[in-house]
């Protein structure tokens, strides 16, 4: 990867109370890392690319060894794709894929849906098999299957589902208990990275070529954008949808001694899709022990277009204008080489440690 001058820090680094010891005291190598989140979060996965692919395709490679690979919604597609034979270019093609859709105002969910069904088919590239099998990385892939009124893909009986949904979590997300039950869907060769799960009803189920491509879909299902998927074969009949619902940031129990290393969009943890809002929810310190979360910096950000990543909105922000739009993300794509090509000088360096906040 060709470098990037890099003249202001582009990443933020923080990291658990454990974590942070554990750089401080002997720095950072690629053998420590056994486990890697992937957050829910859509487009903002084109403007942390560089990352991904300075990661997977360079550095976790200098040590090979098994590594688990948890995400919801486009953090499963972005591991699914580092799980290909050739994990930089199944990155790249997400990217522009990802950056090539376009939707009329006013798009159904059914079309959206297929078009993600098109996207997924060109991703994975009669690949499947290749990414339940690779030698380095357990794929784990996090969906919800949807109780009540959130069964049905009617916008209005949907809406008023997602309103007592609303509701339910300003009480207390506990009670999301009533709306969802948390399915992860892992690589058969090793269970999930995680302890016990208490905080919600879960289940898990392994991974097979029957049922790969319907994880990963449901996973990225959003209501009102996209329809539920149907009975994920061997999850039993329901409707499922995106993991980020429930597990917006994997705020997860991490299981193990590793360095769970977290490549994500913003500095902050939040447990769930329903949580944005509410800067009171927080991660739980005691889960988030043993991560180092890899962020871009605020610097960083002013100087993209429109001083962010890209998300969600810019669709209708660039209604008719899908050329402009797919310009500033490829612009995104590009300009995030410099979050990959910080992080190795700072590894090669043995300078993460100085960088690196309290999480």
């Amino acid at each position: 990867m060709s470098a990037i001058r890099i003249k202001y820090p582009a990443l933020t680094i923080k990291a658990g109370p454990r974590a942070l010891a554990r750089i401080r005291e002997r720095g950072l190598q690629p053998a420590d890392v056994g486990i890697l989140p992937g957050a829910a979060g859509g487009a903002k996965a084109l403007g942390i690319q560089g990352l991904d692919l300075a990661l997977f395709g360079d550095w976790l490679m200098r040590a090979p060894r098994e590594r688990s690979l948890i995400g919801a919604s486009i953090g499963s597609w972005r591991f699914a794709c580092a799980c290909l034979p050739d994990a930089v270019a199944g990155i790249r093609r997400l990217g522009e894929l990802y950056s090539g859709q376009r939707f009329a105002k006013g798009v159904r969910m059914t079309e959206v849906s297929r078009s993600c069904r098109r996207m997924l088919d060109e991703v994975l590239a009669g690949q499947d098999a290749q990414v339940l099998s690779n030698p380095h990385y357990r794929l784990n892939i996090v969906v919800v299957k949807s109780h009540g009124l959130l069964r049905h893909d009617h916008r209005g009986v949907l809406g008023l589902g997602l309103s007592s949904v609303i509701g339910n979590n300003l009480l207390g997300r506990t009670r999301l208990a009533r709306h969802f039950e948390r399915l992860i869907l892992h690589d058969a060769r090793l269970a999930p990275p995680l302890t016990e799960l208490s905080d919600f009803p879960s289940r898990y189920l392994a991974l097979n070529g029957a049922n790969l491509r319907h994880a990963l879909l449901a996973s990225g299902s959003i209501p009102l954008i996209m329809e539920g998927v149907r009975d994920i074969p061997g999850a039993g009949p329901g409707t499922y949808r995106d993991g980020g619902l429930l597990d917006y940031h994997l705020d997860l129990p991490y299981s193990g001694d590793d360095i769970v290393l977290y490549p994500h969009f913003t500095d902050r943890v939040i447990p769930g899709w329903f949580d944005k809002a509410l800067p009171w929810r927080r991660g739980d310190a005691g889960r988030l022990q043993d991560v180092l979360l890899l962020a871009p910096s605020p610097d960083y950000l002013e100087r993209l277009p429109h001083g962010k990543l890209p998300d969600r909105q810019d669709f209708s922000h660039y209604q008719g204008d899908d050329a402009g739009r797919e310009r500033y993300w490829r612009t995104a794509m590009e300009e995030s080489r410099r979050l990959g090509d910080e992080f190795l000088e700072l590894v090669e360096n043995e300078r993460l440690a100085e960088r690196a906040l309290a999480l």
